[in-house]
């Protein structure tokens, strides 16, 4: 899903792509108080840049309560900037 997104009327101006991602794996952490990592394939990144491990813990929009991703789960990674971090796509040239 390799998409710029329209802001919601809530939600900043800021511009977004949203890409689909898997979770290849949970790393359970070892120290305490630290949090189990979610380890997410995101598809359409160079393979050597494609893992991304983050904190496996997310909330739950309806109960409020602290929820955590399973192996295999498809999830959507969004990147978002301010406007005034972006620059205006340069057109590409075509040859001849």
């Amino acid at each position: 899903m390799d998409t710029p997104e329209k802001p919601k009327e809530n939600e900043s101006e800021k511009v977004a792509v949203t890409l689909a991602g898997t979770v290849q794996k949970i790393i359970p952490s070892f120290a305490k108080g630290e949090k189990d990592k979610a380890e997410i394939v995101v598809e359409g990144a160079e393979p050597l840049y494609q893992e991304i491990r983050v904190d496996n813990v997310l909330q739950d929009k309806r109960t409020g309560e602290e929820v955590e991703l399973k192996p295999g789960a498809e999830v959507d990674v969004t990147i978002e900037a301010e406007p005034n971090a972006t620059t205006p796509k340069k057109p590409v040239r075509k040859a001849g």
